[in-house]
This record gives structure tokens, C-alpha cells and sequence, in this order.
């Protein structure tokens, strides 16, 4: 908890408002008065209307959906705040939109993950605060310091006194390997990995599952589940393949496009995510179950503030 001085100030555009009023009561402190609207064609509109000069900055903003919006938000508000004198301004980015566009795929494609990390910088921003970007190198695309947090941590603690000799961990697919490897180590369980063809973008054909996950709870691990065709088509092969239980979890809840009725059909038992993306309340599911990051953003605002490492939080 901050309580010394005043040189610290925290804002917040309009993407995930209750996660930034829980992080900034976690530091016993406030948000700062910022008008953040639009102008009658759409363009954003940004005004800090209280003194920043010289102070410690946090911007709070995912760029979650509506995503270009919301990175104007962030971008001009981060470019206010540069010309009113910030001190140092650090943008807090729970949910990094466009991190799946890190590379090229195809030729002519564009590396757009590069061109955001590009836009955050030249707004002013002096350092970055996020949480499990979905490819790492994309911290080297930024020529400023660059944390990105941990969710699991949050993920294993709320699982840790529900698994049993009959759990297993399970990866949805072979990009997720590493996060459910570390997970599974965590909790002690056995892995399995479903292998998985995708034809086109946002369609997948499940081809088969590595390891035995009969008469098994599967607990499948994710970092982010967008239209949710992968997860749902990975749940109902471990259904198909003799699982007693099925429950998900991941970092990011972008849930786009058909996501929640692919959701609300899927033998998917419980869905545990993160709030680094704000859940309207239409897209909410009895089976879902919301936990906070704020405790963890909290902490490495309180440890960049106070020029303390930041191990013990990846720790």
C-alpha cells in the first residue's frame, strides 16, 4: 500500500474502469479526474484536468474491444500527459490487443503486434506494465522496459485444493504446451495435449489426443479464448474420449463473435478466467467464474513506483 507523498497518479480510459478503481484502492488512493469522450465524428477525445507535472504516471487501459478505440484512448492520453510535463509515464495494459500478429504468416502480412509496441513509445510512454502477452518475444519489440506479469499464479491458487489423483492438466493445443506444462507442474498432475489441424482462420478440426484421459478431470489451460472454437472442440473431444469432468481456464476472456453460445453448449463443466478484459454483463454464464488481477497490477505499480525489483511478483 502507498502511503507517502503525492507524486503518484493513476488514470484510467474506459475499457475495464472496475479493475482500475480496485487496483488504485488496493495503493489507497484514487483514480485521477480525466474527461475521456468523443468528438460528434468519432474521434477521441482526451482532457487530464488536474496537474501532472512532474508526477509518477499509471495509464490503466486494455485494448480490448471495441480494441481500436480503446488504443486511441491509451495512445492520447499517454501523448496528454507527455505534453502536461508527466514525470514518468507508465502504461498498464492488463490485455495487449493485437499480440497474435507478431510475425509474419504469410507474405504481405503485416507485424502489427511491432507497429502498436511502436505507437505506445512514440506516444511517450516511459515503461509498460502487462500480463501474458501471447507470443514473449513481442516484449522485444518495445525499446522501453516492458513487465509482463503472470496470471497463473491466480489460476493455480483458485485450483489448488480441487485436484485430485484423477485430475490431469490439459493443453488445447501445441502452442499452449508450455503454459499447461507449467501448470501441471504446479499442481502436480499428469499432461495431455490435444493435436489439433486448422485449416483456416477461426476453424479447427481436432485430430487426435496425446495421453489417456479416460475416467479422468480434464482441466484445460489456455491463455486466451477468443470465438472459443478451440477450446470447445478440445472439450468435446476429451467428452468424446471418456473425460468424467471438463474445466477450462485462462488469462484472457476476449469471447468474440459466437464465443459465449459455443460456450453455454460445450461440455465445458467451469470456466475460471481473469478481468484484464471487462465482461459485459450479457455475455456472463452461470458456468463462469471471474477472478482479479488487481492484487498482482497493484503491487508492480507500488514496486515501479517505489524503484523495487519486481522478482518476487514473477516469483
Amino acid at each position: 500500500m502507498i502511503t507517502h507523498g503525492n507524486e503518484i497518479k493513476l488514470f484510467a480510459g474506459n475499457s475495464n474502469l472496475p479493475l482500475a478503481r480496485t487496483i488504485a484502492a488496493k495503493l489507497n488512493t484514487g483514480l485521477g479526474d480525466v474527461e475521456v469522450t468523443k468528438f460528434s465524428d468519432g474521434e477521441t477525445s482526451i482532457h487530464i484536468c488536474e496537474t501532472v507535472r512532474g508526477r509518477d504516471l499509471f495509464i490503466i487501459q486494455s485494448t480490448s474491444t471495441p480494441v481500436n478505440d480503446n488504443l486511441m484512448e491509451l495512445l492520447i492520453m499517454i501523448d496528454a500527459a507527455k505534453r502536461a510535463s508527466a514525470g514518468r509515464i507508465t502504461a498498464v495494459v492488463p490485455y495487449f490487443g493485437y499480440a497474435r500478429q507478431d510475425r509474419k504468416a504469410r507474405s504481405r502480412d503485416p507485424i502489427t503486434a511491432k507497429l502498436i509496441a511502436d505507437l505506445i513509445t512514440s506516444a511517450g510512454a516511459d515503461r509498460v506494465l502487462t500480463m501474458d502477452l501471447h507470443a514473449a518475444q513481442i516484449q522485444g519489440f518495445f525499446n522501453i522496459p516492458v513487465d509482463d506479469l503472470l496470471g497463473g499464479p491466480t489460476l493455480y491458487k483458485y485450483f489448488a485444493d480441487k485436484i485430485d489423483e484423477d485430475t490431469i492438466v490439459v493443453s488445447p493445443d501445441v502452442g499452449s504446451v508450455g503454459r499447461s506444462r507449467k501448470v501441471a507442474e504446479r499442481l502436480g498432475c499428469p499432461m495431455a495435449i490435444i493435436d489439433k489441424r486448422r485449416p483456416r482462420a477461426n476453424v479447427m478440426e481436432v485430430m487426435n489426443i496425446i495421453g489417456n484421459v479416460a475416467g479422468k478431470k480434464c482441466l484445460l489451460v489456455d491463455d486466451m479464448i477468443d470465438t472459443a472454437g478451440t477450446i470447445c472442440q478440445g472439450a468435446q473431444a476429451l467428452k468424446d474420449a471418456g473425460a468424467t469432468e471438463i474445466k477450462a481456464c485462462c488469462t484472457h476472456a476476449v469471447l468474440s463473435g459466437p464465443a459465449v453460445e459455443r460456450l453455454a453448449k460445450s461440455p465445458i463443466d467451469e470456466l475460471v478466467m481473469l478481468d484484464t478484459i471487462q465482461l459485459p454483463p450479457e455475455k456472463k454464464l452461470p458456468k463462469f467464474k471471474i477472478l482479479t488481477v488487481a492484487d498482482i497490477f497493484a503491487s508492480a505499480i507500488e514496486n515501479v513506483y517505489l524503484d523495487k525489483p519486481m522478482s518476487k511478483i514473477y516469483d
